[in-house]
């Protein structure tokens, strides 16, 4: 038997919560531990970021076969932290080789948008830098950064897989200097050219 005195509320875990984390939250900022767990975060992610990425490799011609070497055993660019994949949900680096035609220009900007932020392009070749062969042509855009911006330009025709091995080291030291900050609040931050010292 009970009291009618007594209050018996069911547990309500949102409320639970909701004062935990107000209490928790006034109590980090009052002893600064949020702002190094903020920072050792900061940091943490952005090491995993820069240890582990998955380019989206979007072979057209002659420079996917370039790519498909690099990631073979020869030159085997799985040591150096790059995991082609072909799911564009899963990929942090778009990798565009070949030239891009007017009617392919929509597909490649839903690649892009289906990708996660924070996310790199690669420009390789000069088909997808400026077009290539096919420069002023009737259908072929004058490069991908025409529709995406472009974090790294591998020139060649087309480049060596070492090249590409390059453009990715490049890319680990651009992250490592601006950190996860998203695509679209990149404008001022320069591309880098392979091969300029």
């Amino acid at each position: 038997m009970t009291d009618e005195g007594e209050n018996f509320t069911t547990f309500n875990s949102r409320t639970l919560v909701e004062m935990v984390g107000d209490v928790t939250d006034e109590a980090l900022k009052a002893t600064k531990i949020k702002d190094l767990v903020g920072v050792l975060g900061g940091r943490f992610f952005n090491w995993a970021q820069r240890k582990s990425m998955f380019p989206l490799h979007l072979g057209i011609k002659c420079c996917a076969l370039e790519m498909a070497a690099a990631g073979g055993p020869r030159f085997d660019a799985e040591r150096f932290s790059a995991i082609f994949r072909s799911s564009p949900r899963q990929c942090d680096v778009l990798l565009v080789n070949g030239p891009i035609s007017k009617k392919f220009a929509d597909p490649i900007v839903r690649l892009w948008e289906q990708m996660p932020e924070p996310k790199w392009c690669i420009a390789m070749g000069e088909c997808a830098i400026s077009g290539g062969p096919y420069f002023q042509s009737y259908n072929i855009l004058e490069g991908v950064d025409t529709l995406i911006p472009v974090d790294i330009y591998i020139p060649g025709c087309p480049p060596r897989p070492e090249a590409l091995i390059d453009g990715f080291a490049k890319l680990r030291e651009k992250i490592i200097r601006i950190g996860g900050v998203p695509s679209n609040q990149r404008e001022h931050d320069a591309p880098i050219i392979i091969g300029e010292d």
